[in-house]
C-alpha cells in the first residue's frame, strides 16, 4: 500500500518537472518522497508511520478560531464571524477596511496625536464629565472630549517640567510636576499655582477627599494639603523615602517605594501597619480591589535589572502573600477591571496587553498589542465606567481602546462647557438706508467685564452734579428738635420736582428751532430748556398745510395731534401701535358694527403707516370711544373743562383707560370666530369706507 502511495505521488509531481528521489533502505523499506515548498502543490502526506507522542502540541501562541471565553463573560456578547469560502483564494482573506469592535473585549477605538514627538507623561480621565486629560514631558496638558477625542482645550502648565500625575476635581484639574502643584480650569484658567521648594521631589499624588490630598515624591515625608486654603495642613515623615505610588481603601494608605517595598499607612495617623517586601529592586506599579493587592515591578537578576514576570500578589484578610502569578509580558502597569469579574490588565512597555484572574493562570491567548509602530508606553489609565483604556507613547500619541462601540467615560458625565458659536454669521443683514430698521435686531450679551467706553480715571474728570440748595421758606420755619429740623411743605413746587441750573445759558443748549411760524412765550417757560418746551402749533390761512411738521420731526414715526378731547390717550395708542401682535389683531380685524373699537383702532394704525411722520388724527377712534356706555360709566371720558384745569389725576385714568380698551378689544375679537371677523374676505364695509370712486 506505501509503495502504491509513493507512486501516486510520483505521477502528481511529474508534470511540474520535479524529480522523485526514492531510495530504499537497508532494510527494503521505501523512504517517502522529500518535502515541496511550492505553496500551490497540494501535498498529501502519509501519517501511517508517525509516532503518537508527536500528536501532543504545545499550546498555541496566537488566540484560535474559537476562543475559550471566561467563564464569567456572557457569550451573548460575542458576534459570530462567518467566512465565504468563495472569497478566500492564494492571495488570502480580504481585510474590510473598517474595524468593528467585538461587543465585551477590548479594541482599538481611535488614536490621536496630542504634541508630535514629545513623550505622553501622564493620562487621565477626567471623573466629571466626558473628557481625557494628556500631560506630556514637556509640561503642556491637552484635553479630549468624547471617545471620538475631540480637542478641547490645550494649554501649558509648565514651562520646563513634566506633568508627572493629573487628577480632576470637581471646579478643576490638578496637575502634579516635581515641585509645583497648580489647579486650572478645565478651559485653562489658573485656579491657584502652589510652589514647593526647589529639593522636593513629587512623583504621586493621592486625593483623600473632596478638598484633601496627600503628595510624595523621592522626599522623606508626605504632604497633606487643604483644597480650599491652599495651605499645608500637615507633613508625614516616612522611614523610606521614595513614593512612587499611592492608593487608598477603607482601611489602608498604600504606598508603593522606589525601593520595591509596599506600606500599609493607617487611614488618620499614617503611620505603618503592615509592610511587604514585593521586589528586591524597585516597584512600578500595582493596584488594590477587595481583599487583593497586586503588584509588578523590577527584580535584580546576576546585577542586571530585569522587569520581573512574577506578579506578587497579597491577601489582606490574611497579610500575607498567596500564589505569584506569572504573566507572558513584562508588566509595568496593572489595573483592576471589575466588570464581569476582578479582571486585572497587565500593561508592559512595548506595548503588550495582557487580561487574567488574579487568582487564577495567565493564558497567552488573552494578549493583545497596542498599535505604537516601535514606541514605548510611557502612561496608562482606565476610565471610570471601566470601558475604555488609554494608553500614551513615547511619540507624543494616545491610543484609545473600547469594548464596545457606544463606550462612555463615565456613567452619568456632567455636561461640559463650550464656547459660545460665532454669532456673527447667523444675524440677519440690516440695511442702513432704511431709517425704520430697529436696531435691536442685533442681540447684545450680557458682560460683566468693563466696557471700552470706561475709561479710566487718569483720563476722565468727574463732574457730579451738585445738591440744589434748601428753599429759604423751609429753613425759616423750620424747627429743630434735637439734631432733627422740622418744617412745613410750602409746596412751592410739584412732588419730585428738583430744579436745577446749568452752567451756560439755558438757550445754547436748545435742539429745538424757532418755528416756521413764530409762537409768543410765557413768561413762566425760561426755566425750561427749549427742547423740552411745548410746542404750540398756531394755524395760518391755509390751515395745516402751512406748517413745516419736518421741522420738528425727522423720523418716520407718525404722532396724534393732541387738539382734539379726550387725547389725553394719544400715547397709549402709539404705545400699542408699537407692540406687533396688538397691530396685526386689530388691523386683521374687520365687522359689521357700526360703533367697533377694533375696527377704528385699525383703521387708525393703518393710517400711521402710510403718513411716514405727518401727524394723524384719532377723531374717528375717540368718536367711537365716547359712544360706549361702559366708558363713561368708568369716568374715562372727559369735557374740556375738566382737561383745560388740569384737576384730572391723569396717571390712574389712563391706567383704566388701557385696562377697558384691552378688555374691550377682546371682546369684540372673540365675538366673530367666522371668516366676516378678519379683512381680506369680502366685506362691504370695507369697501365702501375706503372707495373713493365708483368702479
Amino acid at each position: 500500500m506505501t509503495q502504491n502511495r509513493s507512486r501516486q505521488i510520483q505521477a502528481e509531481i511529474a508534470p511540474l518537472g520535479l524529480k522523485s528521489s526514492h531510495t530504499q533502505g537497508s532494510a527494503g523499506k521505501v523512504l517517502p518522497p522529500p518535502v515541496l515548498h511550492n505553496p500551490y502543490l497540494p501535498v498529501v502526506m502519509n501519517f501511517d508511520g508517525l509516532d503518537p507522542a508527536l500528536a501532543e502540541y504545545p499550546p498555541a501562541l496566537h488566540a484560535p478560531l474559537d476562543p475559550v471565553l471566561d467563564p464569567h463573560l456572557n457569550p451573548g456578547l460575542l458576534q459570530p464571524v462567518e467566512l465565504s469560502h468563495e472569497r478566500v483564494g492564494l492571495e488570502g482573506i480580504p481585510v474590510p477596511e473598517t474595524v468593528r469592535i467585538m461587543e465585551g473585549m477590548y479594541s482599538e477605538l481611535h488614536t490621536t496625536v496630542s504634541e508630535v514627538g514629545v513623550p505622553v507623561s501622564a493620562v487621565h480621565f477626567d471623573l466629571q464629565e466626558e473628557m481625557l486629560w494628556v500631560g506630556n514631558h514637556g509640561g503642556h496638558a491637552t484635553s479630549f472630549f468624547s471617545p471620538a477625542l475631540e480637542r478641547y482645550s490645550s494649554f501649558q502648565v509648565h514651562g520646563s517640567n513634566d506633568i508627572r500625575q493629573i487628577q480632576s476635581v470637581d471646579t478643576g484639574v490638578l496637575f502634579l510636576t516635581k515641585n509645583n502643584l497648580k489647579c486650572m480650569t478645565r478651559g485653562g484658567l489658573t485656579i491657584f499655582d502652589y510652589l514647593m521648594d526647589e529639593s522636593i521631589d513629587n512623583h504621586s499624588l493621592l486625593l483623600t477627599d473632596d478638598n484633601t490630598l496627600l503628595m510624595g515624591g523621592m522626599q522623606n515625608h508626605v504632604i497633606q494639603m487643604d483644597l480650599n486654603t491652599v495651605q499645608e495642613t500637615q507633613k508625614y515623615t516616612v522611614e523610606v523615602p521614595g513614593i512612587t505610588v499611592m492608593r487608598q481603601s477603607n482601611r489602608f494608605f498604600f504606598c508603593g517605594h522606589a525601593s520595591g517595598k509596599l506600606s500599609l499607612r493607617d487611614l488618620r495617623t499614617f503611620k505603618v501597619e503592615h509592610e511587604f517586601d514585593a521586589y528586591s529592586d524597585s516597584l512600578s506599579d500595582f493596584d488594590v480591589h477587595g481583599n487583593l493587592v497586586v503588584t509588578c515591578g523590577f527584580s535584580s537578576r546576576m546585577n542586571v535589572l530585569a522587569c520581573d514576570r512574577f506578579l506578587k500578589v497579597y491577601d489582606l484578610r490574611m497579610m500575607r502573600a498567596i500564589t505569584p502569578l506569572q504573566v507572558h509580558v513584562d508588566p509595568l502597569f496593572l489595573r483592576f477591571i471589575p466588570t464581569y469579574a476582578s479582571r486585572l490588565a497587565i500593561i508592559s512597555q512595548r506595548g503588550q496587553c495582557q487580561f487574567c484572574e488574579p487568582t487564577g493562570l495567565a493564558s497567552p491567548a488573552d494578549i493583545f498589542h497596542v498599535g505604537t509602530v516601535s514606541q514605548l508606553i510611557m502612561s496608562f489609565d482606565v476610565s471610570a465606567s471601566k470601558q475604555v483604556l488609554a494608553f500614551g507613547d513615547s511619540d507624543g500619541c494616545v491610543h484609545l481602546w473600547a469594548d464596545t462601540p457606544e463606550a462612555t467615560f463615565n456613567t452619568y458625565p456632567r455636561a461640559s462647557e463650550f464656547a459660545l458659536p460665532c454669532l456673527v454669521d447667523n444675524l440677519p443683514h440690516l440695511d442702513w438706508n432704511q431709517d425704520l430698521m430697529p436696531l435691536s435686531l442685533i442681540p447684545v450679551p450680557l458682560i460683566n467685564e468693563p466696557l471700552l467706553s470706561d475709561w479710566p480715571s487718569a483720563n476722565a474728570t468727574p463732574a457730579p452734579r451738585h445738591a440744589p440748595p434748601v428753599d429759604q421758606e423751609i429753613l425759616r420755619t423750620m424747627k429743630q428738635v434735637g439734631f432733627i429740623g422740622y418744617s412745613p411743605n410750602p409746596r412751592t413746587r410739584l412732588r419730585n420736582q428738583v430744579p436745577y441750573q446749568l452752567e451756560n445759558d439755558f438757550d445754547s443748549f436748545s435742539q429745538v428751532p424757532e418755528s416756521p411760524i413764530g409762537r409768543e412765550e410765557e413768561p413762566h417757560l425760561y426755566m425750561v430748556l427749549k427742547k423740552y418746551r411745548k410746542v404750540t402749533i398756531k394755524y395760518s390761512k391755509l390751515g395745516l398745510e402751512d406748517f413745516d411738521f419736518k421741522h420738528y420731526n425727522k423720523t418716520l414715526f407718525a404722532g396724534l395731534e393732541p387738539h382734539i378731547p379726550n387725547a389725553y390717550c394719544n400715547s397709549m395708542i402709539q404705545v400699542m401701535y408699537l407692540l406687533e401682535p396688538v397691530r396685526c389683531l386689530v388691523q386683521n380685524h374687520l365687522c359689521q358694527k357700526e360703533f367697533c373699537l377694533s375696527c377704528e383702532l385699525g383703521f387708525l394704525f393703518h393710517m400711521l403707516d402710510l403718513s411716514r411722520g405727518d401727524p394723524c388724527q384719532a377723531s374717528n377712534f375717540l368718536r367711537a370711544f365716547r359712544t360706549i356706555p361702559e366708558a363713561a360709566a368708568l369716568g374715562l371720558i372727559l369735557a374740556d373743562s375738566d382737561e383745560a384745569t388740569g384737576k384730572v389725576n391723569l396717571g390712574r385714568l389712563i391706567q383704566s383707560w388701557c385696562r377697558f380698551l384691552l378688555t374691550q378689544l377682546h371682546q369684540e375679537t372673540q365675538e366673530l370666530e367666522g371668516p366676516q371677523a378678519y379683512r381680506g374676505v369680502g366685506s362691504s364695509r370695507y369697501e365702501t369706507r375706503f372707495s373713493t370712486s365708483p368702479l
